[in-house]
This record gives structure tokens, C-alpha cells and sequence, in this order.
């Protein structure tokens, strides 16, 4: 995809949204636009953004994720087997640790997710601390794609995994502080934005298919199901853990 080909798809994506907003504002609404120059240069500097970003996933991101994974799972790369011996799933240890580190790290960098943490530190008059709260849905996610990289490393089906992962979300639903609950939902859905999604998705298309049996589309995809679920689970424990401590402080002043 090149830069031209980007901008005119984009153009077209953008236009149902612009006709929508319009045509409420002047068809319903029936009242002019308070700075509409400003609003037009802001749908301007949009469409330029996402063609921008469109191109530097197929030119960047994509192959970059998709040649770590090549590289990571080569058999030059991998310990040596002697003949006749079969591949390990332990042999894979650095893509693990790949995945751990880069679902880390593409999270703690998610703008959505520091706007989210910021506000809800903000409303929580300071008993959340937003950092606090960034590490807590990295581990999450970090965790999350780690676990999908062995899914597809053992060539398991998702539905084990997304059915276990749901049932530890409702079992933790129901112990953790109810105000934490729709947070800790939201912090699974603002993970899976502009940055983690397209390295987690080439990255799981990237070992689908370097590893012997495996399919890119029935085995590559399906991380981003788990990399949303994770955090939800990780936020609630960061939640109870606090809980707990604040729970042990409160009694430990109280004592003679």
C-alpha cells in the first residue's frame, strides 16, 4: 500500500462518518457549528494521520513483527536437536519472552490507555494511582500474549482458553470492589488499540507460520481475544491486592 492508495481508502472511510455528523448537526439539530474552520482542519489533520499510520503498519509494523517471529523461531535460532528427536515446547523460551516483553511494553505506550488511567485516577481523588494502574494491564496483556504465543506453540484451540479465561474473570467479578468492575472492563478494550494490536496480530501470523503445522489464519489469529481478557483479570487482582493491604494498614493503626 502506498501513501496515495492510503489516503484515497481512508477518504472514503472517513466520509460516512463526516456525512453523519453534519446532517445531525444542520438536518436535526438545525444549529450552525461553532468553529467550523477549526473542526474541518481537525478532519483534515484525521484523514492524514490515519492514511499516515495505515502506511507505516503495512511498511513497519507488520513486517516487523512477522521477521521477529521468523527469526525467533528458526531452527538455526533454536537449541539443536539431535536426530530423529522432536521439536520441544520449552525450546521456544525466547519467544515467550519476546512476547512478554513486547506486550509489556506496547501497552505501557498505549495513548488510550493513559488517558484512561489518568481520568480514573483523577475521579478516584488519587486512590488510584495511574502508573500503578498502566503496570497492572501491561502485566495483563503481557501475560495474555505470552500464553497465546504457547497456544499456537502447542497447536491447542482457542475455545479452551478463552472459556477457562472467561470463567476467572466472572469468579473474580464477584469478589472484586464493585467500583473497580467496569474499569477493569474498560482497561481490556483501550489494551487492544492504534499500537498493540497490529504487532500482537503479526506476530501470531509471524509464528503460525514458521512453525511446522500450523495456520496462519486458524492458528495466527485469536491472540487479541486473550491480550483483551488478561488485563481485565490483572486489574481486578492489582484492585483485591490493594484492597487487602489498605485492609492490613487500617488494622495495624488501630492496635495498642
Amino acid at each position: 500500500m502506498n501513501l496515495w492508495q492510503s489516503l484515497w481508502g481512508t477518504l472514503g472511510d472517513i466520509a460516512p462518518i463526516v456525512l453523519i455528523v453534519f446532517g445531525f448537526q444542520y438536518g436535526v439539530i438545525r444549529k450552525p457549528l461553532k468553529r467550523p474552520a477549526q473542526i474541518a482542519l481537525g478532519f483534515v489533520m484525521v484523514w492524514l494521520g490515519l492514511a499516515l499510520f495505515l502506511v507505516g503498519l503495512e511498511n513497519a509494523l507488520f513486517p516487523l513483527g512477522e521477521l521477529m517471529a521468523h527469526q525467533l523461531t528458526h531452527a538455526e535460532f533454536l537449541p539443536e536437536l539431535p536426530p530423529g528427536a522432536a521439536r520441544h515446547w520449552s525450546d521456544y523460551y525466547w519467544v515467550y519472552l519476546f512476547a512478554f516483553a513486547i506486550g509489556a511494553s506496547t501497552t505501557i505506550a498505549e495513548p488510550a490507555l493513559m488517558a484512561v488511567a489518568l481520568k480514573a485516577g483523577e475521579i478516584s481523588g488519587g486512590t488510584l494511582n495511574p502508573l500503578m494502574l498502566r503496570i497492572a494491564v501491561a502485566l495483563g496483556m503481557a501475560v495474555g500474549i505470552t500464553l497465546g504465543v504457547w497456544r499456537i506453540v502447542m497447536g491447542w484451540p482457542l475455545h479452551w482458553f478463552i472459556i477457562g479465561a472467561y470463567l476467572l474473570v466472572i469468579l473474580q467479578t464477584l469478589r472484586a470492589p464493585k467500583a473497580i468492575v467496569p474499569l477493569a472492563f474498560d482497561s481490556g478494550g483501550v489494551t487492544t488499540s492504534t499500537i498493540t494490536v497490529p504487532i500482537i496480530t503479526a506476530l501470531g501470523l509471524g509464528i503460525a507460520g514458521a512453525i511446522p503445522g500450523r495456520s496462519p489464519l486458524a492458528d495466527g489469529f485469536g491472540m487479541i481475544a486473550l491480550a483483551c481478557l488478561f488485563p481485565i483479570m490483572s486489574v481486578m487482582a492489582y484492585a483485591r491486592i490493594s484492597q487487602l493491604l489498605a485492609r492490613r494498614k487500617r488494622l495495624d493503626t488501630q492496635r495498642p
